[in-house]
Formats: C-alpha cells, sequence, structure tokens
C-alpha cells in the first residue's frame, strides 16, 4: 500500500501515480486510455476494453 497525498491543479484536485502501479499494470501513459470510476467508496482506475 502506498499512501499519497492529493495536489491542487486549478479547480480540480488530482495525485501523481507511482510508476511502480503504472508498470504493474502495464499501462502506457502515452497511448492507453483509461475509465476512472467509484465502487464501494473506492475510486477504481482501469484500462479501457479497446486496450486490450
Amino acid at each position: 500500500m502506498i499512501s499519497k497525498k492529493m495536489v491542487q491543479i486549478g479547480n480540480s484536485w488530482g495525485m501523481v501515480i507511482p510508476k511502480a502501479i503504472i508498470d504493474g499494470l502495464r499501462i502506457n501513459p502515452s497511448i492507453d486510455k483509461l475509465e476512472v470510476y467509484l465502487q464501494d467508496n473506492e475510486i477504481r482506475i482501469r484500462k479501457t476494453e479497446e486496450n486490450k
């Protein structure tokens, strides 16, 4: 588990995703599209089906 703080980006909030997580999920940030959604009081991120 990695503990992260949110940072303000304009009127929004975000966080940096560590490279180890990107690599572990086999995400190519330059080309892959992601889905971000809420489920069971959690924020979940996954590659879209079109990437598979």
